[in-house]
């Protein structure tokens, strides 16, 4: 129910198919959901939102149409972000516009290949309009 309600209808089974295990917290909260011994995201704990891993992202890459919480990297930019480095406003070519900031994205390149996960900074406009700064703060690359 958390993914679908913040991913998307459908982004739950997209994320978490059978076989899905999960780890709980100190507190007993539900925190870490893997697939075998890989993570696929984690619960936040200060708003209980999930994080992606690169598995998790590219299951989520594979269920969303783009542009649907996509940010494109520069290629000039995309091998730099694909090992997790901050993606800046100056290297950003496209952004789905109903991007928020704080929420999770997905980082593609101008072919359309994933290269990253990460949490956006900036507003769609503020993306595209900035020449500097940060816009999406890289969680985990694909090269990583």
């Amino acid at each position: 129910m958390i993914a679908d309600f913040q991913f998307g209808r459908g982004s739950g089974w997209a994320l978490f198919p059978e076989g899905t295990t999960y780890k709980l917290s100190n507190t007993k909260r539900l925190r870490y959901l893997y697939s075998a011994d890989e993570r696929i995201a984690t619960v936040r704990a200060k708003d209980g939102l999930l994080t992606l891993s690169m598995l998790g992202a590219r299951r989520l890459y594979d269920h969303l149409f783009a542009p649907r919480l996509r940010v494109t990297a520069s290629q000039e930019a995309a091998p730099y972000v694909a090992r997790g480095g901050t993606l800046f406003a100056k290297h950003i070519t496209e952004v789905d516009p109903e991007i928020r900031a704080g929420e999770e994205v997905l980082v593609v390149d101008e072919e359309g290949s994933l290269i990253a996960t990460g949490k956006a900074h900036l507003s769609p406009e503020e993306m595209i309009q900035m020449n500097r700064g940060p816009a999406v703060k890289i969680r985990k690359g694909a090269d990583e």
